[in-house]
């Protein structure tokens, strides 16, 4: 594995090219740090999770949206966006090994970030905010690693999906039995006993998937999982529609 020295873009991200085994092409990461930084304080590292492969932008750009915003100041926070060399659905195939796009994210880009740039390293400084595919990929992610990661947010995202076979997941999964452990709806129920102290689990408004937020609202409301809700308003189902001010605020736990 080799992760590249830091080199500023065009829209002054700090960029890191990676090549890993866990992916099938070189991946990049991009890191927005406030333009002021405290000497020996830690910031709280937001994850912002692509929908889409490489470098393809249909839905916008999570990290253009937050600096346009100002929220890596306004927050205090360092973000960070990795990307993928296949569709995002922060799974591990069962028999190909570079589309391990959770053990890429836990053993490459997380211990990257966390040695290289201060940040929390501790679960409530790890922090996750998707929609859509990262939606679903952000709470998969809190729910299978709850020591790792402290609060996810998912906006307009499928999470009560049943089986793999829609929007390109068959092929990041690769069989029902794997896509098993990564079912959202079965993680709750495991899981539960774990969530029911604080709000770890963040369910904002919708585009395209408001039926999976009812449903996933009603459902841990059964389990007695903690938890925020919104529902909605609708927006555009695209980075740029107005929800992720709000989805940043409840992360990092701003009033």
């Amino acid at each position: 594995m080799t992760v590249s020295e830091a080199k500023t873009n065009d829209h002054g991200f700090i960029v890191h090219e990676v090549r890993s085994p866990y992916q099938a092409k070189t991946t990049r990461i991009r890191v927005l740090r406030p333009d002021k930084l405290v000497n020996g304080k830690k910031s709280p590292v937001v994850y912002v999770l692509p929908v889409e492969a490489g470098n393809e932008s249909r839905y916008g750009d999570g990290l253009n949206e937050v600096k346009k915003l100002d929220l890596h100041n306004t927050s205090g926070a360092i973000f960070v966006a990795p990307t993928f060399s296949h569709l995002p659905w922060y799974a591990d195939h069962p028999t190909e090994p570079e589309v391990c796009q959770e053990t890429y994210f836990l053993k490459v880009v997380v211990p990257f970030i966390d040695k290289t740039y201060p940040v929390r390293a501790e679960t409530e400084g790890r922090l996750l905010l998707g929609f859509s595919k990262s939606g679903w990929g952000a709470w998969s992610m809190l729910l299978r690693h709850p020591d790792v990661f402290g609060r996810a947010v998912a906006w307009d995202a499928p999470l009560m999906m049943d089986k793999p076979s829609k929007y390109g997941s068959g092929d990041i999964f690769g069989t029902a039995e794997n896509f098993e452990s990564y079912r959202v709806g079965k993680l709750l129920e495991d899981k539960a006993d774990q969530f029911r102290k604080e709000k770890r689990l963040i369910l904002l408004g919708y585009g395209n998937f408001r039926a999976d937020h009812v449903l996933a609202h009603s459902l841990m409301n059964k389990l007695r999982v903690d938890h925020e809700y919104r529902d909605g308003p609708a927006r555009k189902h695209d980075w740029h529609s107005g929800w992720v001010k709000e989805a940043v605020g409840l992360l990092v736990g701003e009033k």
